[in-house]
């Protein structure tokens, strides 16, 4: 049995640990899913249209896909591995319904994403250009197939369904169709898959925008410029819409996430409206804010799509049960300043074609630069508020992440922890190198290898 002491460090450990390999892998499994149906659009324009430029824009974001593949399959194996080591518990009694989940992900992450890589990577001037499409089709679904049933066992950790439990605590899959497409499950692969989209668009846009400040003239590089801003300004309102939906429903199935997000520890007065709280400094000791900068009533607008109406706060629920309300409340911030700039570039560029100034406006050729990782930053704040905001449950409201523990001691878990980390900034700032060194090279006429033609099928 655990001393309070060291389970309470062992569990702070463990938490640290998946919070570390989690922030990693996700970031670049999103910027797999992204590339992977960047190269489907410009393998299908090439087929279509025969413009050299998207072949060569193909091959060129070929090796970066290939690079964010190979790290991520690595970061993906240390967090899966985490569920045996540091939370047996959570396994035991929940592994007959996440287990089947996270399974048939790797089946598909390992048979059909790596099976079919390996002709995309090599297999251009081998096999046609029309299996080789077939091969990237193939690649794109899978990144997306993949991303369909981790977030189906993440999502119903958050809204369990179609279970029951035993006599021992263990959740029994009773309807496997309720388990999959739980409450929560189509806004959250809604909300993620367009963040994905929606970061690689970013840095698509910021890698095109470096290249045109030193090269104006780069086809290939205005290209994919002028792409990558069109799916800016088409997803961003799209991903507005959807994370409002996704918040109703949030506000239904978590309220107290919902009331951490906007730091409301107390339920206004009846009449007066939820403000939206610019900035504060929660204080979970004393439960209030601190520095609080509010307007009036806007809060309940998008909250309840109505100026007078309220949340459940903060103080109407039980203080075991409160999430670490500071955390929430400002990755939320960063996630939604970051929507708007994205939201705002997007809008800039629409208005730059219409005045026929995209080409000449180095100014949204620099702020495309520094909004490069804007969209992954979002995405991870997403998470963090998301993942986060659950707490004190790993299955939500029915199992505490203090009971789903291994018996661990806690220096273990944080020398494992310490050893992670080292090897992760390793590993990814390796990967980073080489991301920026194949990234400074603008592409060009030199990408391109005898291009296929359709006679030579296979």
């Amino acid at each position: 049995m655990f001393e309070a002491a060291d389970a309470g460090a062992a569990l702070l450990a463990a938490r640290a640990q998946f919070a570390i390999t989690i922030s990693f892998h996700i970031v670049l499994a999103a910027f797999s899913i992204g590339l992977a149906q960047w190269l489907l659009v410009l393998e299908a324009l090439w087929l279509w249209r025969r413009n050299q430029h998207c072949l060569d824009l193909y091959r060129y974001w070929l090796k970066i896909f290939a690079l964010t593949v190979a790290v991520g399959t690595a970061s993906g194996l240390v967090m899966e591995y985490q569920f045996g080591l540091n939370w047996s518990v959570l396994s035991v009694k929940a592994g007959e319904v996440i287990g089947p989940l996270m399974f048939y992900e790797v089946m598909v992450a390992f048979f059909l994403e790596a099976g079919f890589l390996g002709v995309m990577l090599f297999g251009l001037n081998k096999v046609g250009p029309r299996l080789h499409f077939l091969a990237t089709c193939a690649v794109a679904l899978g990144s997306l197939v993949s991303a369909f049933w981790i977030i189906s066992a993440n999502s119903w950790m958050h809204t369990p369904a179609g279970y029951s439990l035993a006599g021992d605590g263990r959740f029994l899959a009773e309807d496997w169709w309720a388990i999959v497409f739980n409450p929560s499950f189509p806004y959250r692969l809604t909300h993620m898959l367009l963040a994905a989209m929606l970061g690689t668009a970013t840095m698509l846009a910021g890698a095109a925008g470096w290249h045109l400040l030193r090269q104006p003239g780069n086809p290939r590089a205005r290209l994919q410029y002028s792409m990558a801003l069109w799916a800016i300004a088409l997803l961003a309102p799209v991903q507005i819409i959807a994370g409002d939906l996704h918040g109703q429903h949030t506000l239904q199935v978590q309220p107290i996430k919902v009331a951490a997000i906007e730091g409301s520890w107390t339920r206004p007065p009846a009449g007066a409206g939820e403000p939206l709280r610019l900035f504060a400094v929660p204080d979970m000791a004393e439960q209030r804010n601190h520095f609080e900068v509010a307007i009036p009533r806007l809060g309940s607008l998008y909250l309840t799509h109505d100026l007078s109406g309220t949340i459940s706060a903060l103080d109407e629920f039980p203080r075991a049960d409160l999430p670490p309300v500071a955390i929430v409340f400002y990755a939320f911030r960063v996630m939604v300043g970051l929507g708007v700039l994205m939201a705002a570039l997007g809008l800039a560029s629409l208005l730059l074609r219409w005045r026929g100034r995209l080409w000449h406006a180095r100014w949204l050729q620099r702020a495309s630069v520094a909004l490069a990782p804007a969209g992954f930053v979002a995405m991870l704040s997403g998470w963090i508020v998301t993942e986060v905001g659950r707490q004190p449950f790993t299955v939500y409201g029915l199992l505490r992440t203090a009971d789903s523990l291994s018996p661990v001691a806690a220096p273990k878990v944080i020398w494992a922890t310490l050893a992670i980390l080292l090897v992760y900034t390793l590993v990814f700032g390796l990967g980073l190198w080489l991301l920026l060194r194949l990234l400074g090279k603008p592409p060009g006429p030199d990408e391109r290898s005898p291009a296929p033609t359709l006679s030579e099928e296979t």
